[in-house]
């Protein structure tokens, strides 16, 4: 599964990691993540991550 980075922050989502603190849990691929989820560092949306 492909990571994806938040192209304002940097941050990294990493599918096997997921975001748990914020309901996403570990292995859910980034197509999977629910579209109204954020950025867990600074808060933009989904569609401000590129795939790495």
């Amino acid at each position: 599964m492909a990571k994806y980075e938040c192209t304002v922050c940097g941050y990294v989502y990493d599918p096997e990691a997921g975001d748990p603190d914020n309901g996403v849990e570990p292995g859910t691929s980034f197509e999977d993540v629910p579209d109204d989820w954020e950025c867990p560092l600074c808060g933009v949306g989904k569609d401000m991550f590129e795939e790495v």
